[in-house]
């Protein structure tokens, strides 16, 4: 099994296929790869017959109501909402309100909880790497995650006596986990208690602003409601964990240090750590902040959590405290309101951080990720951060609620918004950074496969249309500037990778005119035109042959080179050339444009006359190597039609055959949809778990003629690939069914990945592939 600091991609790209580098594979890789290169290949077993009951079928098309998880029924301790904003680490909301894990310290881990777990595949036990799935099969669990003392609790005096009670699921008969984004609804209650309790909680999002939507914080609208017929006094209070040099700080070396702080409209706790040695440089350097927004409260800068009782409410004769940095020093400020019956107290707290210093693994790949982050640019500190928040508070937390109201005001269901929408999340994680330079940057899946990856980000749509400047940005700082070749090509890994990827190459024309549809003017395509024909120019002069159809060997994101010509990158080089054209257009370059449009002209023709084979469109192979090498030939394909979706998301209509197209999509129904993967993953072993026994879903690839080595003579560690189920690619082929007008199978298909992630399973925020959060899954 490979070591865990060796990349999967750099240490198998440098292997050859002999017999000693087989040897070296992985476990899972070598197990894939004899299997698929025996004749007694297993043989397919996905039903054609789904047997889907047509009620359940039905009820999809419900409105309903927004995924409410309940303590009643276990399905809190898996969920973790992305709650801070975009680019400021990993901050998840828990199900019953607390925060946990933490990932704003800057540490170099592979995954939100980096671990390695034992899989029965049907076959063997074989280890499973966060990369791989290992939080597929065993999900990080909130109470296992506390790295910092955060909470709130209410003190209530009711008919002479005094409860208080702490917002965590034990202190309640029921707690309900309303599962939007960016922020989600907590409601706490038990019998014969005289309040409801409501949390609103989240990162400030509000789409087009991706400033205001990168700040590294996290808002907490408390609402108590007097269910009695007396008035009540209710006390709230919060308090949060000094985490200045977390992981860092030596008692040798500096003192923990808590502060009162006053602002304009705030008051609370700044957070920071005394250096007795010179620590300001470490990755877990920073400040943090708790603070009461808009009222006056009672600031106590040494709280004691694990004794919440009357004396834990009064005020501090404090205003500095100090600790040692093995201890825990926590601030917490508390609010108190007389509440008529029928009436309700709402307060508003905001906790803040500031870690600007980048790791050194990602220094080592990024120039621009030297001088920090972006939020470290903008504030010195997290007090700064905290009085920019209290000063635009109102608009901040209204635009953010706003943009949920909109977004769920639809006659569409709302399991089906929540799904479509919640991957969004991964751009508040520390899957993605922003640089002081102003340059974004982002893993594939966190901390896994660097280099805001063109073959895998190309699939992810939501950023582009709700922060389409960050997009922008990239395209033309990195992909047409640090990433672009002399000859056009794109490095898929920017300023990480030596050779463009030719799925990535065409995704990325392709998002090159989505940003220029998302330009308020014509300035985007102008300035960079020169570098973009280029680029287009490049894709195509990979077909070789000139018949439309690219056919010159490179890297995909199945992280292979195959040869020959194959349907899913031919189609997916026929929709970026019809791009190229539309610009070429623009630009009134004519020539070019008529250039790009002979060529979609003959692709589409080519398509379905030598690509289909009579059901569904397959892989040519190579006139010379045949199926010497790695390819799906004449199987069934997840993306064999992906350039036809990808034409309808950017508005470039119908390519070729509609109903090829339509035969393919049903094929893909048919040969590799199931609502249990359970029997077709023992018989195919060597894959990923993304998708468990019991789970629905759509595999990679499938031999549904029954043919002898399918994916050619060679022994090779992708062919696992090729029997997972990916949430990304899934994605990819519902919306293109919905556009199709198959809509039941869109519906059923985005439910299956849905009921995937059930919070009684796993997070329902964090759809996997390789490593958490994964891109392509936006």
């Amino acid at each position: 099994m490979k070591k865990k600091n060796i990349d999967r991609r750099i240490f198998l790209q440098q292997c050859t296929l002999t017999t000693a580098a087989f040897i070296s594979l992985p476990v899972w890789a070598k197990e894939a790869a004899v299997s698929a290169a025996g004749s007694d290949y297993p043989l397919h077993n996905i039903p054609a017959n789904k047997n889907i009951d047509a009620q359940w079928i039905k009820s999809l098309y419900n409105r309903g109501a927004a995924s409410t998880y309940l303590k009643s029924k276990n399905e809190l301790k898996y969920i973790g909402m992305p709650a801070g904003g975009l680019h400021s680490g990993t901050v998840y909301l828990g199900g019953d309100g607390r925060l946990w894990l933490w990932g704003i310290f800057n540490d170099e881990r592979e995954g939100v909880d980096p671990k390695t777990v034992l899989w029965n595949d049907g076959n063997k036990e074989r280890p499973i790497l966060s990369r791989d799935g290992a939080n597929y099969i065993e999900p990080a669990i909130a109470s296992n995650k506390r790295v910092l003392e955060q909470g709130f609790a209410v003190k209530i005096t009711h008919h002479g006596s005094t409860i208080i009670k702490e917002l965590k699921e034990e202190d309640w008969d029921e707690v309900s986990f309303e599962a939007t984004y960016p922020f989600a609804t907590v409601t706490y209650s038990s019998k014969n208690f005289p309040v409801k309790i409501i949390l609103k909680a989240g990162g400030f999002f509000i789409p087009l602003n991706a400033e205001d939507s990168a700040l590294p914080a996290t808002f907490f609208s408390i609402t108590i409601e007097n269910k009695s017929a007396q008035k009540i006094e209710a006390t709230i209070i919060g308090w949060q964990e000094n985490g200045a040099n977390k992981i860092s700080g030596k008692d040798e070396e500096g003192l923990k240090q808590n502060t009162i702080v006053q602002g304009n409209n705030y008051e609370g706790i700044v957070s920071t750590y005394k250096n007795l040695t010179d620590a300001a440089s470490l990755p877990d350097a920073g400040t943090m902040c708790i603070a009461l927004i808009n009222k006056k409260g009672t600031v106590n800068t040494s709280f004691n959590p694990y004794a919440v009782g009357n004396t834990a409410f009064s005020e501090s004769n404090k205003n500095v405290s100090e600790q040692i940095p093995s201890g825990k020093l926590i601030g917490s400020i508390a609010a108190t309101e007389t509440i008529q019956p029928a009436k309700s107290f709402r307060t508003d707290f905001v906790i803040s951080w500031h870690f600007a210093n980048v790791n050194n693994k990602i220094k080592k790949l990024v120039a621009d990720a030297q001088a920090g982050h972006y939020y470290g640019k903008r504030f010195k500190d997290a007090a700064e951060v905290m009085t920019y928040i209290a000063g635009n508070f109102n608009s901040l937390q209204s635009n953010t609620f706003l943009w949920q109201q909109t977004w769920t005001d639809s006659t569409l269901p709302h399991w089906l918004l929540e799904r479509i929408f919640i991957n969004i999340g991964t751009i508040s994680t520390a899957n993605t950074y922003r640089f002081q330079t102003g340059r974004f940057w982002g893993w594939e899946g966190v901390g896994a496969c660097e280099g805001t990856c063109t073959h895998v980000w190309q699939y992810a749509q939501a950023l582009g249309r709700i922060f389409p400047s960050l997009e922008r940005d990239t395209r033309e700082r990195v992909d047409l500037g640090i990433a672009l070749l002399d000859d056009g090509g794109i490095l898929f890994r920017g300023e990480d990778e030596k050779r463009p990827a030719i799925d990535g190459q065409a995704g990325t024309i392709l998002r090159i005119y989505r940003e220029h549809q998302m330009s308020a003017d014509n300035s985007f395509l102008q300035k960079n035109w020169t570098n973009i024909k280029k680029a287009v120019r490049f894709m195509l002069a990979q077909d070789k042959n000139g018949d439309g159809l690219t056919d010159t060997p490179m890297e995909n994101t199945l992280d292979a080179v195959w040869e020959g010509e194959i349907a899913w990158i031919a189609g997916l080089c026929i929709a970026a050339a019809k791009a190229g054209g539309q610009m070429a257009a623009e630009m009134h370059d004519d020539s070019f444009a008529k250039a790009c449009n002979e060529y979609v002209e003959k692709g589409n023709k080519n398509m379905p006359e030598k690509l289909f084979n009579g059901e569904y469109f397959i892989h040519r192979p190579d006139a010379v190597q045949g199926r010497k090498k790695l390819g799906s030939y004449n199987t069934c394909h997840i993306d064999q039609v992906y350039g036809q979706s990808w034409a309808f998301q950017a508005g470039l209509g119908r390519l070729w055959d509609k109903e090829k197209t339509l035969s393919a999509l049903r094929a893909l129904w048919k040969y590799n949809f199931t609502m249990d993967v359970g029997p077709y993953i023992k018989t195919h072993t060597g894959g990923r778990p993304y998708a468990l026994e019991g789970d629905g879903g759509m595999v990679m690839n499938t031999n549904p003629h029954n043919e002898p080595k399918p994916y050619g003579e060679n022994v090779t560690w992708q062919l696992g690939y090729f029997h997972e189920c990916m949430s990304g690619f899934e994605h990819q082929v519902a919306a293109h069914m919905m556009a199709e007008g198959m809509t039941d199978e869109a519906l059923i298909l985005t439910r299956a990945i849905h009921d995937r992630y059930h919070a009684a399973k796993r997070n329902p925020y964090n759809e996997i592939e390789c490593s958490d959060h994964y891109a392509r899954a936006m």
